[in-house]
């Protein structure tokens, strides 16, 4: 359960290979933690994230993509025939990881956390796809975006949390 003391950093996830990721290598640098899909009228997302992710990188900005299938069945593919989507289609170079649940009793942990962290409209659940959240150098959650704010919309956040 997570408490006050909780980072990115207590966490772990599994990349589209399968291969298990410790979040905490991403301490020291801002990270925009996203749930994406293939199928959603917000997909073209990925290009704006990728974008974001080209621009900032070098500053030590990462972009975290978690396509998740709890929307309307907008992320029916494997996890290989969503990286091959998202490379062929948007260029995507940031880190993307297996599927996951972002909501209810089979939510992956990370998520259960971002949501304390930063409750939105719907309060402790994700409202749908491309729902982003911004985590700064210290692994501690500054702001949480909803699925209509574009990437490019993010850059001045980005910037402010990049410079803190």
């Amino acid at each position: 359960m997570p408490d006050d003391q909780t980072t990115l950093a207590d966490f772990e996830a599994s990349l589209l290979d399968g291969s298990e990721k410790d979040l905490s290598d991403y301490l020291g640098q801002v990270v925009l933690v996203v749930n994406t899909a293939s199928k959603c009228g917000f997909t073209p997302q990925y290009k704006g994230l990728q974008a974001l992710y080209e621009e900032f990188r070098d500053r030590g900005f990462v972009v975290l993509g978690f396509p998740c299938d709890q929307f309307a069945h907008q992320e029916p593919g494997t996890d290989e025939e969503i990286g091959a989507f998202c490379e062929r289609n948007f260029g995507v170079e940031f880190p993307l990881f297996s599927k996951i649940e972002v909501n209810g009793s089979g939510a992956h942990p990370l998520y259960d956390w971002l949501k304390s962290e930063k409750p939105g409209v719907l309060g402790g659940r994700i409202k749908w796809n491309f729902t982003k959240f911004l985590v700064g150098r210290d692994g501690r959650v500054i702001d949480r975006f909803g699925p209509t704010r574009k990437p490019e919309d993010l850059q001045e956040a980005v910037e402010a949390a990049l410079r803190a």
